[in-house]
């Protein structure tokens, strides 16, 4: 018994499109092909996106799934498998739409509600599968409808509460509810429509002004604002005025409010009435006329010196019968100055300020615009200065000046000049900065600075302001004369000079070994120092270099020179002559010995050769041969300099008259101490 799958296929009947409510069937068929006829146990297993939805086990080649009646959650993609004695085959998807969705049933808790009351309302999807989209809508006559959306994930109803608003009367309320497919979305038709009665808690308030809406500055005017209460709980009436309120009540049904009418007062009144959430509202809007304009204030100046006379006056154009008064506004409050329409006074600094007149009439005050008075006193001679405190500054580096003028009535001008050139322009309280990063070598002077303000007196100066320019040390070197080699007890002079370098400069000195020794510091006038180290000594051999700084506050520091301490030509000759008289005195020793020893036969030969070997081995670690070399000139002192170059041919000089038996000739010596001679022995 052989088979083999041909192919699984799966069919809908009657289409692959079915209406909501009709009858469906899903068919997985099998085409096998066998060698022979025999029976086959066959397992369908029918899917519908990936779920398996129907199992069965028969001897036929197809089987059938049977929907009665198709909703709108059997579309999807349907597939089958089909497994016989161990051999599997399946067939491809297909995709089933079942259109539209079963009508949705819509409930109300209530069918007669009070205005502020919540509607509670259910819609369900009967026979329909989550995930589910509901639509709740809030019909009003006359205006578009309000809608609600709540998702389902869980469930085929859902629950939603509407707030019964000022104005509801007979609202109408329906739902329908949506599926997401692979086309789209599927809608289902609208609900039944609930209709719900609204009652209302208080009528909508009436607004009425006695004795009535337009009337004159300084009438009384009157505000009524009144409604009908079913139920006097929690009811509070508001007047106001755009943003304003100007009196309110609770638990009453009436409220009023009186005021003498300005002309401010005119413009849109608002009478509320709330009640929990519900709230009504009447506007009336009021006229007030004008009784009489705002009067004008006008002064003889409004910038004048101190001292000088000020008149101010009021008037109203084309009124008379008015009451006036000059005040002076301030952070505290008005201050009278007089009861009057005109005022004259001499002004000082401190009446400075902003000035108005007021007018009353029949209770009504009306205030003028403000007239801004400034009072000036003369500046000061204004004083210049360096920021840093020293009238200095240092080539290259910028240099602050402040102008400052103990008086004088703010806004001042300061001019700034750098020579006859003007540099900047600040206008400020007391005192201005100015930053000049232009400094060249010869900026020693010149600078100045000019105050004024409106004062009649004008332009104040300053004195000039002298600036010395710091130079900063440049290039400093190191020499010395003798150069290189010193002989022991002699003189060494070094000379510290520098390229530039503003006056005065301080020298510094040091030696070189472990640490750095200061030796010798000095403050000259001058480019350049010399300092005279007397009687070098061989400690004093090693590495020199000299530091030269100045109010420029940046240390210099030259490239070091060696200095080799040597014994003297004259040290030498003792060291020679006692070397001489030793073996001299040896010699003599020899020849004693030898002709004591000459009696006793040829014993004094070897006793001579090992004294002559013992005192040339105990002299010879004693000796140094030191070779006077000379290290290479690099100009000595300074190069570029005549002073230095003088000095140099010197010391070259100097050299030269050793001769050519101190430059070629190596010379064996030993150090040795000697004593004072006693002159007693």
């Amino acid at each position: 018994q052989v088979f083999t799958f041909n192919r699984v296929e799966i069919r809908v009947q009657p289409s692959v499109k079915v209406k909501n409510g009709a009858p469906m069937s899903i068919i997985c068929h099998a085409d096998i092909i066998k060698n022979t006829d025999f029976q086959l146990k066959h397992n369908f297993t029918i899917f519908k996106d990936r779920k398996p939805v129907f199992m069965t086990v028969s001897d036929k080649e197809e089987a059938w799934y049977e929907i009665p009646v198709a909703r709108s959650s059997d579309t999807g993609d349907y597939e089958c498998t089909v497994k016989a004695d161990g051999k599997l085959s399946f067939s491809n998807s297909t995709y089933v739409w079942v259109t539209g969705m079963t009508k949705p049933i819509l409930t109300a808790d209530k069918k007669e509600v009070l205005e502020g009351e919540v509607v509670k309302l259910r819609c369900e999807l009967p026979e329909e599968v989550p995930p589910l989209e509901f639509f709740f809508r809030k019909i009003k006559t006359n205006s578009a409808p309000k809608e609600k959306h709540v998702p389902e994930r869980n469930q085929n109803f859902s629950e939603v509460e509407f707030y019964v608003e000022e104005g509801d009367n007979i609202l109408k309320f329906d739902c329908f509810g949506k599926r997401q497919v692979k086309s789209g979305w599927e809608s289902s038709q609208h609900s039944n429509a609930m209709l719900v009665t609204v009652k209302e808690t208080f009528i909508k308030p009436t607004l009425i002004t006695r004795p009535s809406s337009n009337v004159t500055e300084g009438d009384q005017i009157d505000f009524e604002c009144s409604t009908v209460v079913a139920q006097m709980r929690d009811i509070e009436i508001i007047l106001q005025k755009n943003r304003t309120i100007l009196s309110n009540v609770k638990d009453k049904k009436f409220l009023k409010h009186s005021t003498i009418a300005t002309q401010e007062d005119s413009g849109e009144y608002l009478c509320k009435v709330e009640q929990g959430a519900v709230s009504k509202t009447t506007k009336l809007n009021v006229f007030v006329s004008e009784l009489f304009p705002k009067p004008t204030l006008s002064a003889s100046v409004t910038k004048l010196d101190e001292s000088k006379d000020l008149n101010l006056s009021c008037v109203i154009k084309g009124f008379r019968g008015a009451n006036f008064s000059i005040v002076r506004k301030s952070s505290s409050g008005d201050i009278l100055l007089k009861n009057s329409g005109f005022l004259a006074m001499k002004v000082n600094v401190n009446d400075t300020g902003s000035y108005t007149c007021k007018a009353e009439v029949k209770g009504i005050v009306k205030e003028s615009k403000r007239v801004r008075i400034n009072v000036y006193a003369p500046v000061s001679k204004p004083t210049l200065s360096v920021v840093s405190g020293s009238p200095e500054v240092v080539l290259g580096k910028p240099l602050q000046l402040i102008c400052h003028s103990v008086m004088g009535t703010p806004p001042i001008t300061f001019t700034f000049y750098k020579g006859d050139e003007v540099k900047k322009n600040v206008t400020n309280d007391t005192y201005a900065m100015f930053l000049d990063e232009d400094i060249g070598l010869n900026d020693n002077g010149g600078y100045k600075c000019d105050a004024r303000n409106n004062h009649s007196s004008g332009v104040k100066s300053s004195n000039i302001l002298n600036v010395t320019v710091i130079v900063p040390i440049r290039d400093a070197s190191l020499g010395s004369v003798p150069y290189g080699e010193v002989e022991v007890g002699s003189d060494t002079a070094f000379l510290c000079s520098v390229k530039e370098g503003s006056w005065p400069i301080d020298f510094k000195f040091f030696k070189k070994s472990d640490r750095e020794v200061l030796l010798h510091e000095v403050r000259e006038y001058s480019d350049r120092t010399i300092w005279h180290k007397k009687t070098m000594k061989r400690k004093d051999t090693g590495t020199y270099y000299c530091m030269a700084s100045n109010r420029a506050s940046v240390d210099v520091r030259s490239r070091p020179i060696t200095i080799s301490v040597i014994l003297a030509a004259w040290q030498k000759g003792v060291i020679a002559a006692f070397v001489l008289t030793a073996i001299a005195g040896a010699g003599a020793v020899a020849l004693w010995w030898f002709l004591r020893k000459k009696k006793k036969g040829n014993e004094w030969f070897p006793s001579l050769y090992f004294i002559g070997l013992f005192f040339s081995s105990a002299l010879a670690p004693n000796l140094t041969s030191e070779k006077l070399t000379r290290q290479p000139s690099d100009g000595n002192f300074y190069s570029g300099s005549g002073y230095i170059e003088d000095n140099e041919n010197h010391m070259k000089s100097t050299d030269e008259n050793k001769g050519p038996d101190l430059e070629s000739a190596e010379v064996d010596y030993t150090e040795v101490e000697v004593s004072t001679l006693d002159p007693h022995r």
